[in-house]
């Protein structure tokens, strides 16, 4: 079950770093995942540098046993920490989970909790990456950009079907007022839309900065031509979009997805789709994406009914989770991601420690 690419950064490794450095395992690694932890790890005085060891192999509790020997494990959104895996874990004596991403949905912070085990995360990297996907997706769902793009490409310069609308004066709902949601209503400031937003806990300089208001969720849902969600996946907003969260809004709304896949209970806003009361939706998360995001499945049958649907409609737009993906949010991931084990290893003080969430 090792990868090729864990046998060449052990070469790489021997040769660069002290043997009393932190031995980290990198799950789910792709070549740039490689590129950036190294090109950082580099820049490093020797004495600082970490042995990584990259694999290509999702982290669960089938592959949790290829830790054995190392002290961090580096996984990233879709890999499963469950309690069977964070079991493995704590047998192979893993005593660090560095997250080199922001959500911690798919990490069991108790178990982790309960076997010594610390975790940390990357809050923030780049909210202009995020928001500005964000804002892409809309343009280009509104204006049929993917459609015409598709067209032209065939020589049909015609513009039936690609009839859009303005932003300009536009209510958009922003649902959750962080640093991303927060740096998209500056996005859409600029545009000119209304903008409402929704948070359990609001911030007063939101809304003079971004000529913002507050409201209630049924209120955003039910006045807001645009909706979208940049809000954490917890227990409060899991499938916070279904079908009576749907009823309440306008027909023809739209919703835009660049946080969580499960924010959306899929099957139901399928169904909204097909009898129209949604407008359209743009996604670069998707509720069941494991199976399929991050890959090259191109030469294979897609099963999942609900996936296969959705790139069916010509109102949908599905990117790979992707918002994240610019060389400046990379660089700050993998650099947030060994400060964050530099400090632990060192027993400094590390803000991005993540405690369990409180049901």
């Amino acid at each position: 079950m090792l990868s090729g690419l864990k046998q060449f950064s052990k070469f790489y490794k021997f040769a660069t770093t002290p043997a009393k450095s932190p031995r980290v395992a990198v799950f789910s690694a792709k070549k740039y995942d490689i590129k950036f932890f190294n090109q950082i790890n580099e820049k490093l005085p020797i004495e600082k540098r970490i042995i990584f060891d990259y694999f290509e192999e999702e982290l669960n509790e089938k592959t949790a046993i290829l830790t054995q020997g190392y002290d961090v494990i580096c996984p990233f959104v879709n890999d499963k920490l469950n309690q069977p895996t964070i079991q493995t874990l704590a047998k192979n004596g893993i005593d660090l989970i560095a997250l080199r991403c922001a959500g911690f949905n798919n990490t069991d912070l108790e178990c982790a909790q309960k076997n010594n085990i610390k975790v940390v995360r990357v809050p923030a990297y780049s909210p202009h990456a995020v928001a500005e996907h964000t804002m892409a997706l809309l343009l280009s769902l509104v204006r049929k950009i993917h459609k015409a793009y598709n067209r032209t490409k065939d020589g049909n310069f015609s513009l039936d079907g690609l009839l859009g609308f303005d932003l300009y004066k536009k209510k958009i709902g922003i649902f959750g007022t962080g640093k991303i949601g927060q740096t998209f209503m500056g996005i859409c400031q600029g545009f000119g839309m209304e903008i409402l937003c929704h948070d359990p806990y609001p911030n007063e300089e939101v809304v003079k900065k971004y000529n913002a208001r507050y409201v209630d969720q049924a209120t955003l849902f039910k006045e807001c031509d645009i909706i979208s969600l940049h809000c954490p996946l917890t227990f409060s907003t899991q499938y916070v979009i279904d079908r009576k969260t749907i009823d309440i809004m306008k027909k023809g709304a739209i919703i835009i997805n660049t946080g969580r896949g499960k924010l959306m209970r899929t099957d139901e806003v399928i169904a909204a789709l097909k009898s129209g009361q949604l407008g359209g939706v743009a996604l670069d998360v998707y509720e069941h994406e494991e199976g399929y995001f991050f890959k090259d499945v191109s030469a294979d049958v897609i099963y999942d009914d609900d996936l296969a649907r959705l790139l069916m409609y010509p109102n949908v737009i599905v990117t790979s989770h992707q918002a994240f993906f610019t060389q400046e949010a990379i660089t700050a991931i993998c650099q947030t991601t060994i400060d964050n084990i530099l400090k632990i290893k060192a027993n400094e003080p590390c803000d991005n420690m993540v405690l369990p969430l409180q049901k």
